[in-house]
């Protein structure tokens, strides 16, 4: 066997879809889980597919990205909005004019709402926290309806001890635009993103084996190059440590009634355990009568691993490992849990066409 793939997560299957159809090799991947598709994995109950991860939205500034999942799936034209159950009202999120007008029963503009942020923001010389960020760009109040206990959830911390590109993601406006995001591609795939994968990897050279340790598997096989995407810690037999990852329960639950809410998902920053509750008929537009289907999320340290924990501590913990990755000859590191660091879906996918053009078919 020349190739062997470990994971069958968004990279290992794009890094086995190309090998295999531009190589015209044989390639095996290594499973641990019942199921491919990694977090993005959905699945029918009551006729209403339900992501078992938690909301999946494929959004991307990246043409490369949506022109090569489009050979794999139809794209259901979705836009995705966010709502945060706040003092008894529902607001848009990320942050807008109407976010504003609704939180504070304001007739605001362009113009006068940045004149209220003015007003209410703090003055920050030196950005060095995600708490930071906020208070510069919306002040005390914002920070503390929408995002202070949120944040303590999600990440079980303050977000004063969290690195400023934490919160930095979350878009903050000026207009009426109370999409969450902005990408020039958005939708949800046709069939769902298990089908998605399933045609990826619909090729005989392709072999996949679920309900499976690698370490336990690969003892009596040969390869070539090991392509690695889970957590790089358990590669190494926690030389250095285990380094921690912010993780997800989910809980769903079937619902004898056809609307939960009035979009996809609700934030509840202020709900002292769950985040937010997705109804996913909203995501995927399907026409189901009289049932529906809603997931909560619970925050912890124990469950799915979703969030590399970004503090200096574990950062530092990585490059130890990092130095033993960049000796390795024959094996390649790929994805979130390999690289430690949180990846949007467009950017697993271009990660993995970048990997395989530069590391795999080059030296082909």
């Amino acid at each position: 066997m020349k190739y062997v793939i470990v994971g069958a997560g968004l990279s290992g299957l794009t890094i086995a879809e190309r090998i295999a159809n531009q190589l015209n090799e044989e390639v095996l991947i290594i499973e641990k889980r019942n199921h491919i598709g990694g977090n993005i994995y959905d699945f029918y109950e009551d006729g209403i597919l339900i992501q078992k991860y938690g909301p999946h939205i494929f959004h991307t500034n990246e043409k490369i990205v949506y022109e090569y999942l489009s050979e794999f799936t139809e794209w259901l034209d979705y836009e995705h909005h966010v709502l945060s159950n706040v003092d008894g009202k529902l607001v848009p999120m990320p942050i807008c004019i109407d976010t504003l007008n609704a939180l504070y029963d304001l007739d605001l503009d362009e113009e006068s709402m940045k004149k209220w942020i003015e007003e209410h923001k703090e003055d920050i010389d030196e950005i060095k926290s995600s708490e930071d960020v906020v208070l510069k760009n919306a002040g005390r109040d914002i920070y503390n309806k929408l995002f202070k206990n949120y944040t303590q959830k999600q990440w079980g911390t303050s977000a004063a001890n969290l690195d400023p590109s934490v919160i930095s993601r979350i878009p903050f406006r000026f207009n009426h635009d109370t999409r969450y995001f902005e990408d020039t591609y958005q939708g949800m795939p046709k069939e769902g993103f298990t089908k998605m994968c399933e045609k990826m990897i619909d090729n005989d050279k392709i072999k996949v084996v679920l309900n499976t340790d690698y370490k336990d598997y690969l003892k009596d096989i040969e390869y070539d190059t090991l392509i690695y995407t889970g957590p790089i810690d358990y590669f190494y037999s926690y030389k250095y440590g285990e380094l921690l990852y912010r993780c997800l329960n989910f809980v769903y639950e079937v619902l004898d009634e056809d609307s939960y809410q009035e979009v996809g998902v609700v934030n509840y920053p202020n709900h002292p355990y769950f985040t937010r509750i997705t109804e996913f008929k909203k995501l995927t537009m399907q026409d189901v009568e009289g049932k529906t289907a809603i997931m909560k999320e619970y925050p912890g340290f124990n469950g799915e691993l979703c969030y590399p924990y970004p503090t200096q501590e574990y950062l530092d913990k990585f490059q130890q490992y990092k130095k033993e990755m960049d000796k390795e000859e024959n094996v390649i590191f790929a994805g979130r849990l390999a690289q430690y660091k949180y990846y949007n879906m467009d950017l697993v996918v271009k990660n993995a066409l970048e990997i395989f053009e530069t590391q795999i078919k080059k030296n082909h």
